[in-house]
C-alpha cells in the first residue's frame, strides 16, 4: 500500500510517501519546505503569508515527493491531508489541493487531526528500532522507518503528553484512534510561551530553540538568583496553566530592565524557565501515569524537540514507573511533517477498512471525527 501525506497546517509545506505491507512501513519520501526565514522578520507566522507561500510550494513539493519515491499518481492507494487544527488560510491551501488531486486522480482522502499526527509520530520508529538520524536527514532514500507494534515495543494503553504551540494535554489511548483528554492547558499552550518569553527577552522567532540554546548554555552559580512559579504543579487535577509563568518572566524583566543587556542574564532566565515548564509537564505525567497505569508513555508535538524535555522524562520515567516504557519521536519527525500523517492515515485506514466497505470514498473526505483533541 502506498500513501501520499500532506501537511500545511502552519509554516511548512510538507509532503511524504510510505509504503506499508503487512504493518511494515518503508518511507520512500519526505519532503519539507520551511517558511521560517519569511516569518522571522515579523516575529511570528503571518496566516496570509503562510498561505501564499503553501500555495507557491505545494505542488512542487508533492511532485517532488513523488518523484524521490519514483512512484506516478497512478501508484497511490491512499492519500492524507491534515485537516485541522491549524492556521485557515494555510489548511484552506492544503485541503483544497488535496480534494482536487483526489478527484483528479481517483484516489481515497482521509482527513487527519494535526494532534493524531503528532502522536503517530512515534509510531515511525523507536530509539532502538529506528533509522539513524543521519538516515532521516536523508529524505530520497527508501529506508525501512517502522515495524510491527510489537517489535517498537508500544503497548496499550498509552499516556501521550503532547506539547506544541497550539497544544499542551495528556491524552490516555486505550486503542488506536481512541483518545481520552485526561489533561489540558487552561490558557497558553507550551510553545506559544516559549515564543512570548523568547519575544520578551528580544530573541526573535522561533522562540523555541533561541530559548533552549541558551538555556542549555547556561552553567555555575546562579548570579541573578531567578526563581520562577511552577504553576499548579500541586493542583488535584492533571491541567496545565502557563500564562502565569510567561507573566512572571514580564514583571521580572520590567522590573530591572537593565538585565536584558546583560548575556548572563538571559541565559539565567532561560534556563529558569525552561526547567519551570519541564518541572511541571513531567511532574504531571508522572502523576498521571502513576493514576492510570499505562504501559507506554509517548512524547508528542513540536516541542518534543526539546532536548531537555526528552531526557528529563524518559530519566524520570525510568526512576518512577518501573513498569512503564518511554518512547519520544525521532528528531526528524518531531516538529511538523507529512510523514506523520501518512502514518495516521494508514491507521484510519485499516479502521475505516474494518467498519464499512470503501467503494467510491474518494468521492468524500473522511475527518478524524473521533478525535476531539
Amino acid at each position: 500500500m502506498i500513501i501520499l501525506g500532506i501537511e500545511t497546517s502552519c509554516d511548512e509545506t510538507a509532503a511524504s510517501v510510505i509504503s506499508v505491507e503487512n504493518d511494515k512501513v518503508t518511507l520512500l519520501s519526505n519532503i519539507i519546505s520551511s517558511q521560517i526565514a519569511l516569518h522571522s522578520t515579523w516575529g511570528g507566522v503571518v496566516p496570509n503569508l503562510a498561505a501564499r507561500e503553501h500555495l507557491k510550494n505545494i505542488l512542487p513539493v508533492i511532485g517532488t515527493a513523488l518523484e524521490k519515491a519514483r512512484k506516478k499518481p497512478a501508484d497511490i492507494d491512499l492519500m492524507a491531508i491534515t485537516a485541522g487544527p491549524g492556521l485557515i488560510p494555510a489548511l484552506l491551501i492544503g485541503t483544497t489541493t488535496a480534494k482536487t488531486l483526489s478527484y483528479l486522480w481517483r484516489k481515497p482522502l482521509i482527513g487527519i487531526h494535526h494532534i493524531e499526527g503528532h502522536i503517530y509520530a512515534n509510531f515511525i520508529g523507536d530509539k532502538i528500532n529506528s533509522i539513524s538520524k543521519n538516515q532521516i536527514s536523508l529524505p530520497t532514500g527508501r529506508q525501512a522507518i517502522a515495524k510491527e507494534n510489537s517489535e517498537l515495543n508500544i503497548k496499550f494503553p498509552i499516556l501521550a503528553l503532547v506539547v506544541s504551540g497550539g497544544h499542551t494535554q495528556l491524552v490516555l489511548m486505550r486503542a488506536h484512534l481512541h483518545y481520552e483528554i485526561i489533561g489540558e492547558t487552561v490558557d497558553d499552550a507550551v510553545g506559544e510561551a516559549f515564543d512570548k518569553v523568547a519575544r520578551i527577552l528580544g530573541l526573535g522567532y522561533p522562540g523555541g530553540p533561541a530559548v533552549e540554546k541558551l538555556a542549555d548554555n547556561f552553567f555555575g552559580e546562579k548570579k541573578f538568583k531567578i526563581i520562577l512559579p511552577r504553576p499548579m504543579l500541586k493542583s488535584a487535577n492533571f491541567n496545565f496553566s502557563f500564562s502565569g509563568l510567561k507573566t512572571a518572566v514580564l514583571y521580572a524583566t520590567k522590573k530591572n530592565p537593565e538585565n536584558l543587556k546583560d548575556p548572563n542574564y538571559i541565559s539565567e532566565m532561560c534556563h529558569e524557565f525552561q526547567t519551570a515548564i519541564t518541572d511541571v509537564l513531567i511532574s504531571k505525567t508522572i502523576h498521571a501515569a502513576k493514576k492510570y497505569a499505562p504501559k507506554t508513555i509517548l512524547l508528542a508535538g513540536g516541542v518534543s524537540a526539546n532536548k531537555n524535555l526528552r531526557e528529563k522524562l524518559e530519566l524520570s520515567v525510568k526512576e518512577n514507573l518501573k513498569n512503564t516504557v518511554c518512547l519520544v519521536p525521532e528528531l526528524g519527525y518531531s516538529m511538523d511533517n507529512a510523514t506523520m500523517i501518512a502514518m495516521a492515515g494508514y491507521y484510519r485506514w485499516k479502521n475505516l477498512k474494518a467498519k464499512k466497505s470503501l467503494e467510491k470514498t474518494w468521492e468524500n473526505m473522511e475527518t478524524s471525527a473521533s478525535l476531539k483533541l
